[in-house]
């Protein structure tokens, strides 16, 4: 078997120190004051010689793996795969390794996910919380593991966390109904703990507050996530018959949207002439139906980027705190009758 190139071989045939090949192909010339030739020509040779790290052995001496560990709540959702792609583009800027892993908004396989990338000694975590996890996330502080939480807000935990002002961008969307005007404005969303779920159902009740509308706790609809589909049928059957009937749904996701949208096609309900809809958020699946939706726009990439970033300020210092709630964007289609 061939020999591996070691330190000392690209040395030896650069003519310089083992000390100075290690400073540069650990990108730390700048610190170590090295030449910028002489560290082109080190990394030009490391490449001719096919030199490739031991990260085993590189992580036992410094206790870094430069890799980090991102667990998301549910691996179908289009906000993980737009993060995910965020979050690997960033990462891969400033050679770091990311391993995923999907709690399905389970807390105690989000707990196994946790240990199971401590185990690995991952250098830190960015992290889509799920409901009950409090006890995990103080775990983690109790342990001084550098970790950000993202999308989802968890009162009472102190955290580095970046998201979004959701009851600020429920007001926005919910609004844009009245606007259209739209007074029997139903909220369609799920039966959750989840801060995030929440501020949402605030923002569309505090809309409602500022147009003056009624709050009729028959268009308030919280569905189980164990049997979406039958209940989302069931709730917009029960919507279109109450007297009088809602003229409007807004969906607090876009899961919600597209079932729901789904149904409403099937009883041949027309959008927007007889129903208007809005959702929270966007989905690829939209493009399908005959009209253009109106939706809100979470900044993804954004939050990948901070996220990275974030975690990379707590890794260096502990002591970092930060809770960064990025604007939200808005797309008008035609789904509430917009001229």
């Amino acid at each position: 078997m061939k020999r591996k190139t070691a330190l000392k071989d690209i040395a030896q045939k650069v003519g310089v120190s083992t000390a100075l090949v290690s400073y540069v192909l650990n990108n730390q010339e700048e610190e170590k004051r090295v030449g910028k030739d002489i560290a082109v020509k080190i990394r030009q040779v490391a490449i001719e010689m096919s030199y490739t790290t031991n990260q085993i052995a590189k992580s036992l001496k410094t206790r870094k793996t430069n890799t980090i560990g991102f667990i998301v709540a549910d691996i179908n959702y289009r906000f993980t795969s737009r993060v995910t792609k965020a979050i690997e583009a960033e990462c891969q800027k400033i050679n770091l390794t990311v391993i995923y892993g999907s709690s399905g908004e389970s807390a105690k396989k989000f707990f196994e996910l946790i240990n199971v990338f401590i185990d690995k000694r991952v250098d830190g975590l960015i992290l889509v919380p799920v409901e009950n996890c409090a006890d995990q996330i103080e775990y983690l502080t109790k342990h001084e593991i550098p970790f950000v939480l993202i999308d989802r807000i968890l009162p009472d935990i102190q955290a580095n966390i970046i998201a979004i002002d959701n009851e600020k961008a429920a007001f926005r969307v919910a609004m844009h109904l009245v606007k259209t005007d739209h007074k029997r404005i139903s909220f369609v969303t799920y039966k959750s703990n989840l801060l995030n779920l929440l501020d949402r159902k605030k923002g569309y009740l505090a809309a409602l507050d500022e147009a003056g509308l009624e709050k009729d706790p028959m268009l308030i609809i919280e569905l189980d996530d164990q049997e979406i589909d039958e209940e989302i049928s069931r709730s917009i059957d029960r919507l279109l018959i109450l007297n009088p009937p809602c003229d409007s749904i807004f969906f607090a996701t876009e899961t919600l949207a597209v079932k729901g949208l789904k149904h409403i096609n099937a009883l041949h309900v027309n959008v927007p002439e007889k129903l208007g809809v809005v959702s929270f958020d966007e989905s690829e699946a939209f493009e399908l139906f005959y009209c253009p939706i109106t939706y809100g726009c979470q900044p993804l990439e954004e939050i990948g980027r901070i996220a990275v970033n974030t975690l990379v300020d707590v890794m260096k210092h502990p002591k970092t705190r930060k809770t960064i709630l990025l604007e939200t964007g808005f797309h008008i289609g035609k789904s509430c009758g917009e001229s």
